[in-house]
């Protein structure tokens, strides 16, 4: 599954624990009609993916959903869901370094050097 949209959000690595384990959230807003605000989180090695990108940049990011069961003391079973990113991909598009940018269609004028003299050397 994919979650697109432009990051608006983008926490600091948070570490749990003595066993080191590690997790940092993202939120993501969709460009659709009514637009969401989606967080997901990026677990252990995979923190280290979000340090190259900014809030603003539009991105597409991979997810598991992720759910879970627990009993608290009172015995009563609750259930958690998590967005869970593996994989993030910038959408910005960026010319290749050193290639100068493409003008647009408009920019270019039509070559028009056809003379009615020429139609006729045709050799069928």
């Amino acid at each position: 599954m994919e979650v697109q949209g432009k990051i608006k959000v983008i926490g600091e690595t948070q570490t749990f624990g003595n066993n080191g384990f590690r997790k940092r959230e993202v939120v993501v807003t969709t460009e659709e009609q009514y637009p969401q605000h989606i967080m997901v989180e990026f677990v252990q090695d995979k923190t280290d993916l979000l340090n190259n990108f900014q809030v603003g940049q539009p991105v597409k990011i991979s997810i598991n959903l992720r759910g879970r069961e627990w009993v608290n003391p009172q015995g009563e079973t609750k259930y958690f869901n998590s967005i869970q990113g593996w994989r993030i991909e910038n959408l910005q598009q960026e010319p290749p370094a050193g290639m100068p940018p493409v003008p647009p269609a408009d920019a270019f004028e039509p070559v028009n050097d056809f003379k009615e003299e020429d139609h006729d050397d045709l050799p069928f």
